[in-house]
C-alpha cells in the first residue's frame, strides 16, 4: 500500500488547522457574537433584494433533481448540520445575494443520480463526490477535503445506491490540484487498497510547489478570506460561496498511478472498460486541471471552470493571478468539442445541468462572463481607468442579462478584485500616477495623515458622523489610518471594527464578508484560538531538494548571511538506486541552488537522506548526531551546512493585519 501523504497546510489546510493550532491568547473572548445592522445596512440590502430575480427558482429545482437518498445523522453531522440556521428569511445582517445562495447550498443534503451510471454525494464538504459505474467497479472523481468526509460519505452512498452497491472503487481521478479535490484520497485507499490514481498534467508538483514559498503569509491570509474564526450565524459565517463549508479532518494525498501527459490538449484514456476524454485546462482555475467527456453517456464534468457563480481570477488569500482569457477560451473548446452531443453537464461544485440547450447556454454564460472580466478591465485600462477605480468602473460594463443570472453572480470570485486582477496581470500595482510610485511606508504615512488631518480625536469625530450616513468605505480608509497610527485609541477602534461589520453585512462575495467580520474580530477581542499554521511535514516531505533549499532561501536573513561571506556546499542525497546532487552557494547574502550530475569543487560535501534532512528542518534530528550515527557524512568544512542553517529565520504565523493592541 503507497503511504504517501500531503496535508496542504499551506495551500488549503486553514479549515483543519483549527482543531490544532494552539495560541495563548487568553484574554480573548471565545463566544464572540458581532453587532446587528445598522438602520442603513438593512436599508442597503432591502434595496438590493427589490433588484434581484428572486422569482427564479430553477437553480432550487435543479439542485433537488433527482435525489435518491437524504442524510442520515451521521453523513448530516459532517458539515451539513452547522448551517441549520440558514432560513427562508433574508436578515439585515447578509447581503441578500449572498444570503440566497447560502439559501441554495443548503438544498444539497444527500446522495443524487446525475444520470444513467453517474452519481453524486452533494453537502458533504466543499467539493460533490462523483461516482461513475465502470466495467468491474466505481470510479470515483474527486475525493473531497478530508479523509474522514470521504469515508462517511462513501459508506452513505454505498447503503443507497440503486446499483453496484457490492462493487469496489477501482480508480480515484483528481481533476485539479487544489486541496478540496485529492484530500480523501487516503479515505478511498485505505477501504480500496487496490484503487488505481488519476491525475492532472504535474499535478503532484503543483500540489507540493503551489504557494510554498509564500506560505507562512498566505496561510493567515486564508484565515481571513475563509473565516476560520468566526462562528456560524448570521452575524458570521453563512456560506462558502462554492458549498456550505468545508469539512474537518485530515488532508491527504496518494500519488497518482498515472498524470495526463503534456504532449497536446487532448488525451482518451479507457479506465475500467469507460472511455474517456480529457482536456488539459491547466492555468485557469488551477495550475493543474482537467476536464473530462464520456462520450458514452454524453455526460462532460467540467471540474471546477464552472460552478453556480463566478470564480476567483486572483483569490483574496493570495495566489499567482489566474488566466481570465484562458478560462473563456479553455470553455469555448469545451463548448466547441461536446456542445452538440453533450446532455448532462456535472462539476467539482453545485448541481449538474441537464439538456443540451440548457447546457450550451450555462457554458456561454461562463464563458462571456470571464471573457468579459478580461476583455472590459483592459478595454478600461486602456482608457486610463487605473486598478483603484477599475473594480467599481467594471460594473458599467455588464449586461444586465449577464447579471440576472444567478450562476455569474461575484459569491466566490468578484468582479470588483478580479478586475484588478487583470489589470495587474497585465499592468502590475503601479498605476502611473507620480503620488503612488514611492508613497512613505504604511505607518509612517498614517501618522502624517493623522497629523494632516488635526488628530487622531478629530479624525474619529468626522468618521462617526460619516459612519452615521453610512459612508462605510471611506471611514474604513480614514480610521485605519488612525489606528496604525495610534493602536491603542479605543473609539477609533472600536468605530472601525463597526465599519468593518456593516460592510461585511452588505458584501456579496463570501470572501470579502470574511475578511471584514474576521477584521472587526481581531480589532475587538485579537487574534481568536484558530487561525491555520503553515509548517507541515508533509508538504516538506515531498518537495524535492531544489524546491526544498529555494523555500530556505526564503528564510534566510540577508545582512546576517552576507556577514559569513561565500559557502559553497555539495548536498548528495541517495534515494534507491538513484542519487541526486544539489550544488548549493551563500553569496552576498542570497541562498542559491542547481542541480548538477556531479559534485562539484566546494567547500564541503554532504551526503545525507533526504528524510534526514526534512527531520533537521523540522527540529526532529541533528546534524552533528546523524553524523556521529554515520546516517550522515559532511567532507571538508563540518561547519558548512550549520553556517547556512544559522542564517534561517523562524517565522510569526500571528503577524499583524489589522493593528492589535498589544505589542507582540
Amino acid at each position: 500500500m503507497r503511504k504517501t501523504r500531503v496535508a496542504l497546510v499551506i495551500s488549503l489546510s486553514f479549515t483543519n488547522a483549527v482543531a490544532a493550532a494552539q495560541h495563548e491568547h487568553d484574554h480573548i473572548s471565545l463566544d464572540y457574537q458581532g453587532k446587528p445592522a445598522t438602520p442603513i445596512t438593512a436599508e442597503h440590502n432591502k434595496a438590493i433584494a427589490q433588484k434581484l430575480p428572486f422569482e427564479d427558482k430553477s437553480a432550487f429545482e435543479r439542485f433537488s433533481r433527482h435525489k435518491i437518498a437524504s442524510f442520515d445523522e451521521a453523513t448530516a453531522k459532517i458539515l451539513r448540520a452547522e448551517f441549520n440556521f440558514i432560513s427562508d428569511t433574508l436578515p439585515d445582517s447578509v447581503n441578500p445575494s449572498l444570503y440566497r445562495q447560502a439559501q441554495l447550498n443548503m438544498v444539497p443534503d444527500g446522495l443524487y443520480k446525475v444520470t444513467d451510471g453517474i452519481y453524486q454525494v452533494r453537502g458533504t464538504d466543499l467539493s460533490n463526490l462523483t461516482l461513475i459505474r465502470g466495467k468491474t467497479g466505481w470510479i470515483v472523481y474527486d475525493v473531497l477535503l478530508t479523509k474522514e468526509a470521504v469515508q462517511q460519505s462513501l459508506t452513505f452512498a454505498f447503503a443507497h445506491l440503486p446499483e453496484g452497491k457490492d462493487l469496489p472503487v477501482v480508480a480515484m481521478i483528481y481533476s485539479h490540484s487544489h486541496a478540496d479535490h485529492f484530500g480523501g484520497a487516503r479515505g478511498v485507499q485505505e477501504r480500496y487498497p487496490d484503487v488505481k490514481v488519476y491525475g492532472s498534467y504535474n499535478i503532484t508538483q503543483e500540489i507540493v510547489d503551489e504557494n510554498v514559498l509564500a506560505g507562512n503569509v498566505m496561510s493567515r491570509r486564508a484565515a481571513y478570506q475563509y473565516g476560520v474564526t468566526l462562528d456560524k450565524h448570521n452575524h458570521g459565517i453563512v456560506d462558502a460561496a462554492l458549498a456550505k463549508g468545508l469539512s474537518k479532518g485530515e488532508i491527504t494525498y496518494v500519488k497518482p498511478d498515472y498524470e495526463l501527459h503534456h504532449q497536446g490538449k487532448w488525451e482518451t484514456l479507457t479506465i475500467d472498460g469507460l472511455e474517456m476524454v480529457f482536456m488539459d485546462a491547466s492555468g485557469t482555475e488551477a495550475a493543474s486541471e482537467m476536464i473530462t467527456y464520456i462520450p458514452s453517456m454524453k455526460a462532460l464534468w467540467s471540474g471546477e471552470l464552472t460552478y453556480d457563480g463566478m470564480h476567483n481570477i486572483y483569490t483574496l488569500r493570495g495566489a499567482k493571478v489566474r488566466d481570465a482569457l484562458k478560462w473563456s477560451k479553455d470553455i469555448n473548446e469545451m463548448i466547441n468539442a461536446f456542445g452538440e452531443n453533450v446532455q448532462v453537464l456535472f462539476a467539482s461544485h453545485s448541481a449538474p445541468v441537464w439538456g443540451n440547450k440548457e447546457i450550451n447556454h450555462y457554458l456561454r454564460m461562463q464563458r462571456d462572463n470571464y471573457g468579459l472580466v478580461h476583455n472590459q478591465s483592459l478595454r478600461l485600462a486602456n482608457e486610463g481607468v487605473v486598478i483603484q477605480d477599475i473594480g467599481d468602473a467594471i460594473m458599467e460594463t455588464i449586461p444586465q442579462n449577464v447579471q440576472d443570472e444567478w450562476y455569474t453572480n461575484g459569491y466566490h470570485g468578484t468582479y470588483s478584485h478580479n478586475a484588478k486582477a487583470v489589470y495587474n496581470m497585465y499592468l502590475g500595482y503601479f498605476d502611473m500616477n507620480p503620488a503612488n510610485l514611492n508613497p512613505l511606508p504604511t505607518k509612517a504615512e498614517a501618522i502624517k495623515f493623522v497629523e494632516y488631518m488635526g488628530g487622531a480625536n478629530n479624525v474619529v469625530s468626522k468618521a462617526q458622523a460619516d459612519f452615521n450616513q453610512g459612508e462605510y468605505r471611506f471611514v474604513a480608509t480614514a480610521l485605519n489610518k488612525v489606528v496604525m497610527a495610534e493602536p491603542q485609541h479605543p473609539q477609533a477602534r472600536e468605530l472601525l471594527a463597526d465599519t468593518y461589520e456593516q460592510l461585511g453585512y452588505q458584501a456579496e462575495g463570501a470572501g470579502w464578508r470574511n475578511i471584514y467580520l474576521t477584521g472587526a474580530q481581531e480589532l475587538r477581542i485579537g487574534i481568536k484560538p484558530g487561525a491555520p499554521k503553515s509548517a507541515s511535514a508533509d508538504v516538506i516531505s515531498e518537495m524535492d531538494m531544489s524546491t526544498l533549499f529555494d523555500f530556505l532561501a526564503v528564510k534566510v536573513d540577508s545582512i546576517n548571511a552576507a556577514k559569513l561571506g561565500n559557502i559553497t556546499l555539495n548536498v548528495v542525497t541517495q534515494s534507491g538506486d538513484k542519487t541526486d546532487t544539489l550544488f548549493v552557494e551563500l553569496s552576498n547574502g542570497n541562498l542559491s541552488n542547481i542541480k548538477v550530475d556531479e559534485a562539484k569543487k566546494a567547500d564541503a560535501t554532504l551526503t545525507i537522506n533526504k528524510s534526514d534532512v526534512v527531520a533537521i528542518l523540522l527540529g526532529k534530528a541533528d546534524m552533528k548526531a546523524l553524523m556521529q550515527s554515520g546516517a550522515a557524512s559532511m567532507q571538508g568544512d563540518k561547519l558548512a551546512f550549520a553556517k547556512i542553517a544559522s542564517t534561517l529565520v523562524q517565522f510569526n504565523p500571528d503577524f499583524e493585519i489589522v493593528p492589535l493592541q498589544h505589542t507582540h
